[in-house]
Protein backbone atom coordinates (compact mmCIF):
# COMPACT_ATOMS: atom_id res chain seq x y z
CA UNK A 1 0.00 0.00 0.00
CA UNK A 2 1.71 3.35 -1.31
CA UNK A 3 1.52 6.45 1.05
CA UNK A 4 -1.83 7.89 -1.43
CA UNK A 5 -3.60 4.85 -0.37
CA UNK A 6 -2.31 4.71 3.30
CA UNK A 7 -3.83 8.42 3.78
CA UNK A 8 -7.21 7.23 1.68
CA UNK A 9 -7.78 3.64 4.20
CA UNK A 10 -7.16 6.09 7.14
CA UNK A 11 -9.58 8.87 6.26
CA UNK A 12 -12.10 5.37 5.09
CA UNK A 13 -11.96 4.56 8.88
CA UNK A 14 -12.66 8.00 9.86
CA UNK A 15 -15.94 8.44 7.40
CA UNK A 16 -16.70 4.86 8.70
CA UNK A 17 -16.78 6.17 12.10
CA UNK A 18 -18.58 9.07 11.51
CA UNK A 19 -21.30 7.34 9.57
CA UNK A 20 -22.03 4.73 11.92
CA UNK A 21 -23.00 6.97 14.29
CA UNK A 22 -21.38 4.99 16.96
CA UNK A 23 -18.63 3.38 18.67
CA UNK A 24 -16.75 0.37 16.89
CA UNK A 25 -14.50 -2.34 17.61
CA UNK A 26 -11.25 -3.02 15.20
CA UNK A 27 -12.71 -5.62 13.68
CA UNK A 28 -15.82 -3.59 13.20
CA UNK A 29 -13.72 -0.95 10.93
CA UNK A 30 -11.67 -3.32 9.38
CA UNK A 31 -15.08 -5.19 8.07
CA UNK A 32 -16.84 -2.12 6.91
CA UNK A 33 -13.62 0.02 5.19
CA UNK A 34 -12.98 -3.34 4.36
CA UNK A 35 -9.21 -3.49 5.44
CA UNK A 36 -7.49 -6.85 7.11
CA UNK A 37 -7.53 -6.66 10.87
CA UNK A 38 -4.30 -6.57 11.07
CA UNK A 39 -3.72 -3.41 8.97
CA UNK A 40 -6.88 -1.24 10.49
CA UNK A 41 -5.43 -2.04 13.95
CA UNK A 42 -2.22 -0.49 12.75
CA UNK A 43 -4.09 2.80 11.19
CA UNK A 44 -6.27 3.08 14.36
CA UNK A 45 -2.94 3.36 16.50
CA UNK A 46 -1.35 5.78 14.13
CA UNK A 47 -4.68 8.03 14.28
CA UNK A 48 -5.23 7.41 17.89
CA UNK A 49 -1.58 8.81 18.51
CA UNK A 50 -2.37 11.67 16.83
CA UNK A 51 -5.13 12.69 18.37
CA UNK A 52 -7.59 12.27 15.51
CA UNK A 53 -9.91 9.52 17.19
CA UNK A 54 -10.44 7.65 20.76
CA UNK A 55 -10.41 4.57 22.47
CA UNK A 56 -12.89 4.05 25.26
CA UNK A 57 -13.96 1.30 26.97
CA UNK A 58 -13.79 -2.29 25.75
CA UNK A 59 -11.88 -1.97 22.94
CA UNK A 60 -14.34 0.70 21.25
CA UNK A 61 -13.17 3.60 18.73
CA UNK A 62 -14.86 7.13 17.99
CA UNK A 63 -13.81 9.75 16.67
CA UNK A 64 -11.61 12.70 18.56
CA UNK A 65 -12.66 16.46 18.62
CA UNK A 66 -13.22 18.48 15.06
CA UNK A 67 -11.77 16.17 13.04
CA UNK A 68 -14.62 15.73 10.75
CA UNK A 69 -13.64 18.75 9.53
CA UNK A 70 -9.83 17.71 8.92
CA UNK A 71 -11.08 14.78 6.97
CA UNK A 72 -13.71 15.95 4.68
CA UNK A 73 -10.83 18.45 3.89
CA UNK A 74 -8.30 15.78 3.52
CA UNK A 75 -10.63 13.65 1.43
CA UNK A 76 -11.39 16.62 -1.24
CA UNK A 77 -7.33 16.49 -1.77
CA UNK A 78 -7.68 13.44 -2.89
CA UNK A 79 -10.32 13.31 -4.40
CA UNK A 80 -9.27 16.67 -6.68
CA UNK A 81 -7.56 14.87 -9.58
CA UNK A 82 -10.48 12.55 -10.19
CA UNK A 83 -12.32 15.35 -10.01
CA UNK A 84 -10.01 17.06 -12.70
CA UNK A 85 -10.14 13.71 -14.95
CA UNK A 86 -13.52 13.41 -15.16
CA UNK A 87 -15.05 17.09 -15.44
CA UNK A 88 -14.35 17.32 -19.07
CA UNK A 89 -15.55 13.46 -19.20
CA UNK A 90 -18.64 14.22 -17.95
CA UNK A 91 -19.74 17.85 -19.15
CA UNK A 92 -19.26 15.68 -22.76
CA UNK A 93 -21.44 12.77 -21.71
CA UNK A 94 -24.03 15.26 -20.69
CA UNK A 95 -23.95 17.29 -23.43
CA UNK A 96 -25.06 14.00 -25.90
CA UNK A 97 -27.23 12.50 -23.84
CA UNK A 98 -28.49 15.92 -22.16
CA UNK A 99 -29.65 14.35 -18.92
CA UNK A 100 -27.61 14.83 -15.66
CA UNK A 101 -24.19 13.28 -15.00
CA UNK A 102 -23.31 12.30 -11.58
CA UNK A 103 -19.55 11.17 -10.39
CA UNK A 104 -19.72 9.28 -6.90
CA UNK A 105 -17.14 8.04 -4.53
CA UNK A 106 -17.36 6.05 -1.68
CA UNK A 107 -16.54 6.49 1.66
CA UNK A 108 -17.06 3.81 4.12
CA UNK A 109 -19.98 2.37 3.55
CA UNK A 110 -21.67 4.53 1.38
CA UNK A 111 -21.19 6.57 -2.16
CA UNK A 112 -20.80 10.19 -2.11
CA UNK A 113 -21.53 12.78 -5.30
CA UNK A 114 -18.04 14.68 -5.51
CA UNK A 115 -19.48 16.32 -9.10
CA UNK A 116 -22.48 16.70 -11.23
CA UNK A 117 -23.35 17.90 -14.67
CA UNK A 118 -26.72 19.31 -15.56
CA UNK A 119 -28.45 18.98 -18.87
CA UNK A 120 -30.55 21.85 -20.16
CA UNK A 121 -33.89 20.77 -20.11
CA UNK A 122 -36.47 22.24 -18.23
CA UNK A 123 -37.04 18.68 -16.07
CA UNK A 124 -34.80 16.67 -15.26
CA UNK A 125 -32.64 15.02 -12.10
CA UNK A 126 -31.42 17.53 -9.75
CA UNK A 127 -28.75 16.99 -7.06
CA UNK A 128 -25.99 18.47 -4.75
CA UNK A 129 -22.38 17.54 -4.39
CA UNK A 130 -22.04 15.66 -0.75
CA UNK A 131 -25.75 13.57 -1.48
CA UNK A 132 -25.40 10.55 -0.28
CA UNK A 133 -26.04 6.76 -2.06
CA UNK A 134 -27.00 3.72 -0.10
CA UNK A 135 -24.53 1.00 -2.17
CA UNK A 136 -27.40 -1.87 -2.03
CA UNK A 137 -29.91 0.64 -3.52
CA UNK A 138 -29.98 2.67 -7.16
CA UNK A 139 -27.16 2.57 -9.78
CA UNK A 140 -24.78 4.56 -8.35
CA UNK A 141 -24.28 2.65 -5.74
CA UNK A 142 -24.82 -0.51 -6.78
CA UNK A 143 -22.12 -0.40 -9.89
CA UNK A 144 -19.59 0.42 -6.94
CA UNK A 145 -20.92 -2.49 -4.62
CA UNK A 146 -20.80 -5.06 -7.38
CA UNK A 147 -17.14 -4.84 -7.64
CA UNK A 148 -15.81 -4.66 -3.80
CA UNK A 149 -14.37 -7.94 -2.47
CA UNK A 150 -17.01 -10.10 -0.82
CA UNK A 151 -16.53 -9.65 3.14
CA UNK A 152 -17.41 -5.59 2.02
CA UNK A 153 -20.28 -6.72 0.25
CA UNK A 154 -21.42 -9.38 3.22
CA UNK A 155 -21.15 -6.69 5.86
CA UNK A 156 -23.42 -3.91 3.70
CA UNK A 157 -25.75 -6.76 3.37
CA UNK A 158 -25.77 -8.40 7.39
CA UNK A 159 -28.27 -7.18 8.43
CA UNK A 160 -30.81 -7.60 5.09
CA UNK A 161 -33.28 -10.11 4.70
CA UNK A 162 -32.69 -13.28 3.16
CA UNK A 163 -34.92 -12.18 0.09
CA UNK A 164 -33.13 -8.67 -0.48
CA UNK A 165 -30.08 -10.56 -0.15
CA UNK A 166 -30.92 -13.03 -2.70
CA UNK A 167 -32.21 -10.39 -4.61
CA UNK A 168 -29.04 -8.17 -4.19
CA UNK A 169 -26.46 -10.86 -4.76
CA UNK A 170 -28.36 -12.08 -7.94
CA UNK A 171 -28.15 -8.45 -9.07
CA UNK A 172 -24.59 -7.57 -8.60
CA UNK A 173 -23.30 -10.87 -10.39
CA UNK A 174 -25.42 -9.74 -13.57
CA UNK A 175 -23.67 -5.96 -12.77
CA UNK A 176 -20.19 -7.72 -13.18
CA UNK A 177 -21.12 -9.70 -16.26
CA UNK A 178 -22.46 -6.53 -18.09
CA UNK A 179 -20.16 -3.95 -16.72
CA UNK A 180 -22.91 -1.87 -15.55
CA UNK A 181 -26.30 -0.95 -13.33
CA UNK A 182 -29.42 -0.14 -14.54
CA UNK A 183 -32.28 0.85 -11.96
CA UNK A 184 -35.59 2.45 -12.20
CA UNK A 185 -37.05 4.60 -8.86
CA UNK A 186 -35.20 2.93 -6.40
CA UNK A 187 -34.05 5.71 -4.70
CA UNK A 188 -35.92 8.57 -6.45
CA UNK A 189 -39.46 7.75 -8.03
CA UNK A 190 -39.67 7.69 -11.34
CA UNK A 191 -35.77 8.37 -12.14
CA UNK A 192 -34.15 5.92 -14.36
CA UNK A 193 -30.47 5.53 -13.33
CA UNK A 194 -27.57 4.06 -16.00
CA UNK A 195 -23.97 3.56 -13.79
CA UNK A 196 -20.54 2.16 -14.68
CA UNK A 197 -18.03 1.47 -12.77
CA UNK A 198 -14.03 3.30 -12.43
CA UNK A 199 -11.03 1.56 -11.55
CA UNK A 200 -7.50 2.90 -10.21
CA UNK A 201 -4.37 0.94 -11.47
CA UNK A 202 -5.15 -1.61 -9.47
CA UNK A 203 -8.47 -2.57 -10.81
CA UNK A 204 -9.90 -1.47 -7.48
CA UNK A 205 -13.23 -0.22 -7.76
CA UNK A 206 -12.78 3.93 -6.84
CA UNK A 207 -16.46 5.55 -7.93
CA UNK A 208 -19.47 5.73 -10.43
CA UNK A 209 -20.37 7.33 -13.35
CA UNK A 210 -24.05 8.11 -13.58
CA UNK A 211 -26.76 9.11 -16.08
CA UNK A 212 -30.11 10.47 -14.64
CA UNK A 213 -33.35 11.11 -15.74
CA UNK A 214 -37.17 10.32 -15.98
CA UNK A 215 -37.80 7.31 -17.34
CA UNK A 216 -40.30 8.26 -19.92
CA UNK A 217 -37.70 10.06 -21.55
CA UNK A 218 -35.52 6.35 -22.14
CA UNK A 219 -37.39 4.17 -24.57
CA UNK A 220 -35.44 1.49 -25.60
CA UNK A 221 -33.46 2.90 -28.14
CA UNK A 222 -32.37 5.93 -26.21
CA UNK A 223 -31.75 3.43 -22.96
CA UNK A 224 -29.16 1.23 -25.16
CA UNK A 225 -27.30 4.40 -26.79
CA UNK A 226 -26.79 5.88 -22.50
CA UNK A 227 -25.82 2.34 -21.59
CA UNK A 228 -23.33 2.35 -24.27
CA UNK A 229 -22.54 6.00 -23.48
CA UNK A 230 -22.03 5.63 -19.86
CA UNK A 231 -19.63 2.63 -20.28
CA UNK A 232 -17.39 4.57 -22.90
CA UNK A 233 -17.21 7.25 -20.63
CA UNK A 234 -16.32 5.45 -17.41
CA UNK A 235 -14.05 3.35 -19.09
CA UNK A 236 -12.34 6.96 -20.36
CA UNK A 237 -11.95 7.89 -17.18
CA UNK A 238 -10.49 4.62 -15.85
CA UNK A 239 -8.04 4.40 -18.49
CA UNK A 240 -6.97 8.45 -17.44
CA UNK A 241 -6.65 7.49 -14.01
CA UNK A 242 -4.52 4.32 -14.32
CA UNK A 243 -2.38 6.52 -16.88
CA UNK A 244 -1.78 9.15 -13.76
CA UNK A 245 -2.24 6.98 -10.99
CA UNK A 246 -3.70 9.78 -8.96
CA UNK A 247 -4.84 6.44 -6.35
Amino acid sequence: MNQTQTVGRALDILFVLAESGKTLTVGEIAERVPLPESTAYRLVKTLELNGVIERREKGQISLGMRIMDLARSLHQQIDQNLLTISRPIMDSLTERLNETSLLVVRRGDVGVTVQFAEGNRLIGYLTKNGKIHQLDRGASGKSILAFENSKFINGIMKEADETFREELEHELEKIRHQGYAQTVGEVDSDTLAVAAPIFDESNSVIASLSILGPKERFPEDILNKTIDEVVKSANEITKKVKKNQIY
